[in-house]
């Protein structure tokens, strides 16, 4: 699974076309590439009026980034895509699934599947969530999963993001500006739409909201503020569900609801899709300072008045060392095997693992347990003998907040250059929404892609750029 060579999901041997890119390369060949820098650079101008932009935190010279959009899509066959969504399917239903065992009976621990300590001793487990079942019993009413393909037919998740996850409004805005620019395309090939997730979205919060709803469900969508890196998302989602965006200091707790202050008054709400991490939700019950919450948001939701999106305590479920248990997961609660597989991976709180990691540092990608966004993570190939001494000593202090996994030969795809076509390395993000009727996955996702030549880093907080991701339909 490591090396050099890698899976090219364009072409084979790099001269024969593989079958889901015949149609676009046959167009792509009647393009003049002149035309085609054009109009890359029109999407950028494009991404930029519309406001498309994110923060980086730890970047203090910079406020807003636009994320690198590349004109030249991912391409899915529809057999593939329903390979990955029967396996995207099992696993959402196992995550969920799991974390109604683990606020409640603890069967999986009773039948030594995992160990106790992954979920006493994990920072992400909230005791407040014990005994307690969110409206409808569902736990993560969006989830994210992180895929990486290394073959023909080998997909591996490489993370379950399972608390906030983001990046649907490129999928969404990706496509705008691709059937913006290229109309011509789309009616000589016919993609699956993805512009309906936002009705999608709003149908599942919906259908979780609490029994004690009256008429249709009121929707907010819940924002730190426009100072957070996923703003854009926030208020992109919040409009095109038609919900009220709405920040902690909008909201407050009238008759044993959560209500938002209109200019009628307060408006008791149902359904709250929350872009707030689980500490500062609440600071009468978590984080004292918090200024982003509600306090006494947590007594309102355990009276079973409001459904939070996604439940508090669901962070346990994309915590990595988690991860590295999916496989037993799965099995225990679906009785099937993954269709999915993961990345193996060494947890480095265990001594054997841990001698190991350190013994084949230069080889492996290393990530904190809790950690996202591609900070804190060492990939060791590409990483110099200073800093594989100094990650060394921090893994020799904190064992148990790393795992490691091999560096994978991803799958590339190219992107448009000056000088045509070149292959980049890519991941995808594909995005389910439950609710006790249904999980619906979105036919497409987030592709994120490694613009330097080499790199195996997406992330677009790490120079990444994104792509549009097209299911090919029958």
């Amino acid at each position: 699974m490591s090396g050099t060579s890698h899976f090219d999901e364009m072409t084979i041997d790099g001269s024969c076309m593989r079958l889901p890119y015949a149609d676009y390369a046959q167009w792509f060949d009647t393009e003049k590439s002149q035309k085609l820098l054009q109009k890359s650079a029109e999407a950028e101008a494009l991404f930029r009026r519309t406001g498309i932009t994110f923060s980086v935190y730890e970047d203090a010279s910079t406020d807003e980034r636009l994320i690198p959009f590349d004109i030249v899509p991912r391409i899915l066959s529809s057999r593939e895509w329903t390979r990955l969504t029967r396996g995207i399917e099992q696993r959402v239903r196992a995550i969920n699934a799991f974390l109604w065992d683990i606020y409640h009976r603890q069967e999986i621990v009773r039948a030594g599947r995992i160990p106790l300590e992954l979920i006493s001793s994990n920072a992400a487990f909230l005791p407040e969530m014990i005994g307690f079942t969110p409206p409808g019993r569902i736990y993560t009413h969006i989830v994210g999963t992180d895929i990486v393909r290394t073959g023909e037919d080998d997909f591996f998740v490489l993370e379950d993001n399972a608390r906030t996850p983001s990046g649907v409004s490129y999928m969404v805005e990706n496509r705008e500006t691709m059937l913006h620019m290229f109309p011509e395309l789309f009616a000589q090939i016919r993609v699956a739409p993805v512009s309906t997730y936002p009705t999608h979205l709003r149908q599942s919060l919906a259908e979780c909201a609490p029994l004690s709803t009256e008429g249709p469900p009121v929707i907010a969508v819940l924002t730190p503020g426009v100072l957070n890196a996923a703003y854009y998302e926030h208020s992109f989602l919040a409009d095109q569900m038609g919900a009220e965006l709405v920040e902690g200091r909008d909201l407050s707790v009238v008759d044993g609801r959560v209500a938002m202050r209109t200019s009628q008054g307060f408006q008791p709400i149902d359904v709250l899709y929350r872009r707030v991490d689980d500490a500062f939700i609440d600071p009468l019950n978590f984080r004292a300072d918090s200024v982003l919450g509600v306090p006494g948001l947590l007594d309102v939701y355990r009276a079973g008045n409001i459904t939070l999106a996604n439940a508090p305590g669901t962070g346990i479920a994309d915590d990595k060392a988690v991860y590295s248990y999916m496989p037993e997961i799965v099995e225990f609660y679906t009785g099937e095997r993954p269709i999915l597989q993961n990345v193996p991976t060494w947890r480095c709180a265990e001594a054997d693992s841990l001698a190991y990691v350190l013994e084949h540092l230069e080889e492996l990608v290393v990530k904190e347990v809790h950690g996202s966004g591609g900070y804190g993570m060492l990939v060791g190939p590409a990483a110099s003998r200073k800093e594989l001494k100094r990650f060394a000593t921090k893994l020799k202090e904190r064992p148990d907040n790393y795992i490691a996994q091999p560096t994978l030969a991803l799958s590339s795809v190219p992107i448009l250059t000056e000088h045509g076509l070149a292959p980049r390395h890519v991941d995808l993000r594909p995005f389910s929404l439950v609710s006790p009727h249904r999980i619906h996955i979105t036919p497409g996702g987030l592709t994120r892609v490694a613009l330097e030549e080499g790199s195996l880093v997406v992330n677009s907080s790490q120079g990444g750029g994104t792509k549009d991701t097209w299911i090919l339909e029958d």
